[in-house]
């Protein structure tokens, strides 16, 4: 999640209360974005252990064990890996679910990782297979909450490759008690054999992927080999995909399932949950889809969000918690606008209380273009493009994306097409499930393969949009006779404009599958409109807060009317301590308890001073109270004890001290069609503070960005992009700038620019408090440090000072040492060894022994010290002081 901290405002106070009033409106509508809560910094942690099990097969599976703290029995979550993975994959999602109360297991695949065994595509007798056996072990758990003996509350989730493992375990084994699996299939001959063809770069991928052909059982290493070489699936590999698949169990699968799947996905597109769905609805077990935005393609996977709702389905289904919310029976991800930060699509949500399935409220679109001919070139090249399998992963999502901004990727050769277009639609029209269409086709040879997608095509020169990049492959036996061809397109979540076209085009080639090798010439022609669903039922939440047109006036009134009754009852703020004028930060025993926690601490006791000058740096584990601590510097989150002053002022939301604190919080939105001092210029005037006050040039010196302020944000750099953040935290040059990771995403050259930008800024008597992950920066940057850890101050002082506690000393010498004097100080009292270097020596201390004792020898032993200084680095020394716990 990304989370900017606005710039500070004061309230305004004394005779203009009824402006006091107004602003108070404007902070209860930001309360919904600054909760209170300290609930960001972590958990209690969770008790792992990592075993190697020998499932009594010969085969060896790596696990990971996680419990949560204290004791009692807990319902338990097996979480599978995706395919080419392994466990590590799942320890973050593990630690989470263990930190609300779940005992989970993770794994590796047979073949991946640690584990041994062939690989066998969840082989019931194999993958299947062990996952019992996983359970068997979690039913002897002390730990683990049991329905009766031997079966322990269990529930299984996991992406790809582990989300069919646990559609197939739910069919084998009946002591599993809710599943969640995501972007998954279920059937995996449809989703690699769709309507008969080969879909051959996926399949390359999976077994690519998967360490080579003779890392399978040898039966699905001959059936790829077969396949590959001919170019068409036969009904023998058909067959042995299909008895690996969840739908091969179908009957049986009869526990809670919640179906998440990708849209921008062309190895498991929708249907692949479509089809689970209604097999398991039918069994009468509670289904519920969520679309999400990405995919094996690419793009948004929205893993938070998806999280959240997974916890939430099993608090129900495991926990038994009825109020636990797990969300509509159907959710879509749909694109509203664009980021103006980084370009990528805002995200909103669709939902309906029912699953509306792909055939829902259908609407008809006629189509024209007569009959038409066309090739299918020799050898199937060159072929015409659609999705890039692997590639859009690999880029981050950004190629798949496009086709939600309005861009698309895809290509059809000209002769090798048929194209059938709609007139401009008349309205907008949303596009919710498979569109369909019927077509005569002939071929001068029997066996035809067809390449079907629909575009959305925009007014003017505006370049058809494919959308998901998704195409249906359908191979037509007989065709040479002509026949009339039921297309059933890729299901989809698209807009299509007032004003746009729909074009459906059929290709003989695609870049993803294979088709026939001989030349053909096809002849197609429709046979009626396109039937497009529209899901009347799904409706989008608003892209504004909608809530607050409704309560925030009358909520608003009543604050403003509790304002002007008690305006001169409420305690005034603390004074300003004039002793603590010319100190930028003083913290004094600062605590924060977890929400709704009474005895539980996010910080607790904190207490510590900032000097003007100093790069202080604020260092601590996951969990150790840093984000919180600087929520409350900055007014967001109230403390429940201690006070913070800046400057002598006690630190309130919207203290008017605030405006002396500069504040950069994982990036900042800009405008990337505006250069980076447009950015900067327009961000000052919403401040409403004199343009004179902002100091920019100077703040843009510090920054050195030099000329590229005059190029488009769009062209810059990450690096660039933080220093002109970094230039907008310092605009008006505040006393005191705070960093919290400013060297996310770049490279060694930047992080040493962000690191000068930093220094140069202090040295003009300003404060700078960064926090960060990087211990070796922040031993070069920061002139003090702040250790936490676990909500309390583990150390504070200069770093020189925090470094030089170790017990390892390095002397320098103005000739080398040879080896015999190397052992005569070896041998001394208070030394523990004495080593060569380069340099000198590297002596460590034993206890009680001390650098000056040492001086005094080495001079007795004629040793030519030329200095002596400790021989420690941060990193040794911040392990030291948490424990290791980091």
């Amino acid at each position: 999640m990304d989370l900017r901290l606005p710039g500070p405002r004061a309230l305004l106070r004394g005779p203009r209360r009824w402006l006091a009033a107004g602003a108070a409106v404007a902070v209860l509508a930001g309360a919904g974005t600054w909760t209170a809560t300290a609930t960001a910094d972590a958990r209690p942690a969770a008790h792992r252990s990592d075993r190697i099990m020998d499932l009594g097969t010969g085969v060896r599976i790596d696990t990971s064990w996680f419990t949560p703290a204290g004791s009692g029995r807990h319902p338990a979550v097996l979480l599978g890996h995706g395919f080419g993975g392994t466990k590590d994959d799942v320890r973050q999602q593990a630690e989470d679910l263990a930190a609300d109360g779940y005992a989970v297991l993770t794994w590796s695949a047979r073949g991946f990782g640690r584990s041994t065994g062939r690989i066998g595509l969840n082989d019931p007798k194999g993958e299947v297979a062990d996952v019992s056996r996983l359970i068997d072990w979690l039913a002897r758990q002390p730990q683990v909450r049991l329905d009766g003996p031997g079966d322990p509350r269990v529930g299984l989730a996991g992406a790809s490759y582990g989300g069919a493992v646990s559609l197939l375990a739910a069919g084998y084994d009946h002591r599993v008690d809710a599943i969640a699996p995501a972007i998954t299939y279920w059937n995996l001959a449809d989703a690699l054999f769709p309507n008969g063809v080969f879909k051959k770069l996926w399949a390359g991928i999976f077994f690519d992927s998967g360490g080579g052909c003779a890392r399978f059982q040898p039966e699905l290493c001959a059936m790829y080999q077969r396949v590959a070489e001919s170019g068409r699936p036969d009904a023998e590999a058909t067959r042995l995909l299909q008895e690996r698949s969840p739908s091969a169990v179908a009957a049986r699968i009869k526990v809670p399932t919640l179906l998440v799947q990708g849209q921008t996905d062309s190895l498991f597109p929708l249907g692949q949950a479509d089809a689970a769905q209604r097999a398991i609805r039918a069994g009468g077990a509670p289904v519920d889809v969520d679309w999400i935005a990405g995919g094996h393609d690419g793009g948004d996977l929205e893993s938070a969000r998806v999280q959240d709702r997974v916890e939430s389905w099993f608090d129900r289904y495991l926990k038994g918690d009825e109020d636990a919310a797990t969300g509509p029976a159907f959710r879509v991800t749909r694109t509203g606008g664009v980021d103006s930060t980084d370009g990528a699509a805002l995200l909103r949500g669709a939902s309906a209380s029912a699953y509306p399935g792909l055939s829902s409220g259908t609407h008809t679109v006629a189509l024209a273009g007569g009959t038409q001919r066309f090739q299918n070139p020799p050898g199937g090249s060159p072929p015409a493009v659609s999705a890039l399998p692997g590639l859009a992963g690999a880029a981050g999502g950004s190629l798949t994306q496009l086709s939600a901004l309005g861009l698309g990727v895809s290509l059809d050769f000209p002769g090798q097409n048929a194209s059938f277009q709609s007139a401009p639609v008349d309205h907008d029209l949303r596009i919710t499930g498979s569109p369909t269409a019927t077509v005569h086709l002939t071929s001068t040879g029997d066996d035809a393969v067809l390449f079907a997608k629909v575009y959305d095509v925009g007014p003017g020169s505006a370049r058809p949009v494919l959308p998901a990049q998704l195409v249906t492959p359908v191979r037509v036996e007989g065709a040479k006779a002509g026949k009339d061809v039921r297309l059933t397109l890729p299901a989809i979540d698209h807009e299509v404009q007032k004003g746009h076209r729909l074009r459906l085009v059929l290709a003989s080639t695609d870049l993803g599958y294979a088709s026939p090798a001989a030349p053909a010439t096809y002849t197609a022609a429709l046979r009626g409109p396109l039937t497009v669903p529209t899901a009347p039922g799904v409706t989008t939440a608003a892209a504004p807060l909608p809530s607050w047109v409704w309560w925030l006036p009358a909520a608003g009134a009543a604050l403003a009317l509790a304002l002007l009754l008690t305006a001169r009852r409420r305690t005034a703020a603390p004074a300003p301590d004039p002793a603590l004028a010319g100190v930028p930060l003083q913290i004094t025993g600062l605590s924060k308890r977890y929400a709704r926690s009474a005895d539980r601490y996010a910080v607790r006791e904190l207490s510590f001073r900032v000097e003007r000058g100093q790069v202080l740096g604020l260092l601590g584990p996951n969990g150790a109270g840093k984000t919180t601590t600087l929520r409350m510097l900055m007014g967001l989150i109230r403390p429940d004890e201690g006070e913070i002053r800046v400057f002598g002022h006690a630190i309130r939301p919207g203290a008017p001290v605030l405006s002396r604190v500069g504040a950069f919080v994982e990036g900042a939105g800009f405008l990337p069609h505006l250069s980076g001092r447009e950015n900067l210029e327009l961000y000052w005037r919403a401040t409403g503070r004199p343009a004179e006050d902002a100091r920019l040039d100077e703040a843009l010196e510090i920054a050195g960005l030099g000329d590229a302020l005059a190029r488009a944000v769009r062209t810059y750099s990450q690096g660039m992009r933080q220093r002109l953040a970094i230039a907008q935290a310092m605009l008006g040059l505040p006393d005191l700038l705070i960093l919290d990771e400013p060297t996310n995403g770049l490279d060694p050259p930047q992080i040493r620019e962000m690191r000068e930008v930093m220094i140069r800024y202090a040295a003009g008597g300003r404060t700078v408090i960064v926090s960060s992950h990087l211990l070796a920066e922040v031993e070069q940057s920061c002139t003090h440090l702040v250790v936490m850890d676990r909500g309390r101050l583990v150390q504070a002082g200069p770093v020189r000072d925090i470094i030089g506690s170790g017990d390892t000393l390095l002397v320098g010498t103005a000739t080398p040492v040879d080896e015999p004097v190397a052992g005569k100080v070896a041998a001394l009292a208070g030394v523990a060894s004495a080593v060569r270097t380069d340099d000198g020596l590297l002596v460590r201390l034993e206890p009680g022994g001390t650098a000056e004792r040492l001086v005094v020898e080495l001079v007795r032993l004629d040793v030519p010290v030329a200095s002596v200084g400790p021989h420690r680095r941060l990193e040794d020394a911040f392990l030291t002081l948490i424990g290791g716990s980091a």
